[in-house]
């Protein structure tokens, strides 16, 4: 598989992923029952293993590490703050507020990782302005 594609591929699993965690987290704060099908429990798991996959294959193939780039350090970093808000918004929190607050946390992390992912450097948003 070529870098392109691989990149298509992981581009087109982090909007699923995020679309994916946007709609449960609403789900959740509205008390759904919808969290609780079987596709909705599943899928997301194997957007999140591709999605994966596809970023270590990239970093193999361009030789761009986390610890040796800055920018996929921040982002390695902000994902294991994403991983953690987003357990404790979805399954761990033990209040609605609780949950609100890291489902918001996790967003903002989100939006971090994207926007060092675009920009290629650790300062994510503000990139643009420096």
């Amino acid at each position: 598989m070529t870098y392109l594609t691989l990149k298509y591929l992981h581009v087109g699993c982090v909007v699923l992923s995020g679309g994916g965690f946007f709609v449960r987290g609403l789900w959740m704060l509205g008390k759904s029952p919808r969290l609780q099908q079987p596709l909705v429990r599943v899928l997301p798991h194997i957007v999140d293993t591709v999605l994966l996959g596809s970023a270590v294959a990239m970093a193999v193939i361009s030789a761009q590490y986390p610890f040796a780039v800055g920018w996929l350090t921040a982002k390695l970093i902000g994902l294991l703050i994403y991983i953690g808000c987003g357990t404790m918004a979805l399954k761990r929190g033990r209040s609605q507020g609780q949950r609100a607050f890291f489902f918001v946390a996790a967003l903002l992390a989100f939006a971090y990782i994207v926007t060092v992912a675009v920009s290629r450097s650790a300062l994510g948003p503000l990139a643009w302005i420096a």
